[in-house]
């Protein structure tokens, strides 16, 4: 058995209204950890869906020990429930994949080999490096992309060696996971940009891999309803690292992370 095969890790998958993806989700997770002997949990985080998501996700308990479910009530955004499962992650390394399996989870090795290697603190799934294998992604969504990449850059400041911000396949060290995630403010889909410029400003280690990657069409992210709510993230967040203003009082501090972890250990499902 190799050292990587050894590891002990956290899968965190954040969902919401998820209850046609979610048997698949944590198939191939389990599927993974078994088959690379790879000792680790599974944690799905139900960002307060209104169908039967989490119930779904919880029947697999019994087949699956190592399958953990949190639920809340209200719908918080992605960001939110990320920072609900890191919180509860016990691994060594965390892995946050999103629901709908856009990349293989066999891919994660990578990405583990380079945190096992002291490569980095932070291992990105990339599907702008060269080596990537993107598949059946809309004319819309890859000129959007290029749009906000340029964005990304320009205006918020995270380096170009950085090329891709939103993959939603992304390795932490747990404890490097768990201080950058109690420390943010952000509990929708710009959270990414957030946990970036944190990491670099607290000097923790990002580098990219090449993923195989195919479109999800069943996506809770829309450009056209949610382009606002993406300015304005960004906006705060800039003020928020640069001191300028403090979080939303609607939003757990860092000091009040720990609450809210407890709080989400409590709605754990059975």
């Amino acid at each position: 058995m190799s050292a990587i095969d050894s590891l002990f890790l956290s899968i965190v998958i954040p969902v919401y209204k998820e209850s046609g993806k979610i048997e698949r989700d944590i198939r191939e997770a389990s599927k993974f950890l078994a088959d690379g002997r790879v000792s680790g949990e599974i944690i799905v985080v139900d960002d307060g869906s209104p169908d039967d998501t989490a119930e779904k996700a919880a029947a697999f308990q019994e087949e699956i020990p190592n399958l953990r479910v949190l639920r809340y009530e209200r719908n918080r955004g992605k960001g939110h429930a990320l920072r609900v499962g890191i919180s509860h992650a016990r691994g060594r390394y965390v892995l946050f994949a999103d629901s709908g399996m856009c990349v293989p989870y066999e891919v994660a090795r990578v990405g583990l080999t380079m945190l096992d290697l002291d490569m980095c603190d932070v291992a990105h799934g990339s599907r702008r490096m060269r080596g990537s294998v993107v598949k059946e992604q809309p004319l819309f969504r890859r000129l959007g992309s290029r749009v906000f990449a340029v964005v990304i850059h320009t205006a918020m400041g995270v380096p170009s060696y950085i090329s891709d911000t939103q993959c939603g396949f992304k390795l932490y060290r747990r404890e490097v996971a768990q201080a950058l995630y109690a420390a943010t403010v952000t509990d929708g889909f710009m959270f990414d940009i957030e946990v970036i410029l944190r990491a670099l400003k607290s000097k923790y280690r990002i580098l990219e891999f090449p993923v195989l990657w195919s479109n999800d069409a069943d996506s809770r992210m829309s450009p056209r309803r949610d382009t606002l709510r993406f300015v304005l993230d960004l906006a705060h967040i800039r003020l928020v690292l640069a001191g300028r203003r403090d979080a939303d009082p609607a939003v757990e501090s860092a000091a009040e992370f720990e609450g809210a972890a407890r709080a989400g250990a409590q709605l754990t499902t059975n």
